[in-house]
């Protein structure tokens, strides 16, 4: 059972960091794009907070994958999510070219990533192949 919760533990840390990687990465690549969506949301100083968001996303996307600082990136990405849920799918808006059925099932999604995240942030299994589980077995 020990491996089982392991190589679950792995695998939901590295999909996890690579959900927050790829759009990290997209944001850097689609800059522009990226800064309209947050715009037209109403949302303010938008050059800055996408700035954060692409750092906090690459570089917290990366220390999930090596399993470093896994619980804070961990509730990080789960207080991060919760914003973007709540600004960016606010499907109780109507915005011109967005369907709020799509914007809905964004919300929903969010919130089972963030379900994840906080199981992740609580679970040993996640530290197995990583530099917190190296860290903690040295210090034992």
């Amino acid at each position: 059972m020990h491996i089982l919760e392991n190589a679950c533990g792995v695998t939901g840390r590295f999909l996890l960091g690579l959900y927050f990687l790829i759009p990290g990465i997209t944001k850097v690549t689609g800059f522009a794009g990226s800064a309209a969506a947050m715009e037209q949301h109403g949302m303010m100083l938008v050059p800055f907070f996408l700035v954060v968001t692409l750092i906090l996303q690459i570089g917290g996307g990366l220390f999930l994958i090596a399993g470093f600082k896994i619980r804070a990136t961990a509730l990080m990405f789960a207080a991060m999510t919760l914003a973007i849920n709540v600004v960016m799918h606010d499907f109780w808006n109507n915005y011109e070219g967005l369907s709020t059925a799509h914007e809905t099932q964004n919300f929903v999604k969010n919130l089972a990533i963030m379900a994840g995240l906080l199981v992740l942030s609580t679970n040993s299994g996640a530290q197995a192949l990583s530099v917190d589980g190296r860290r903690a077995q040295k210090h034992s």
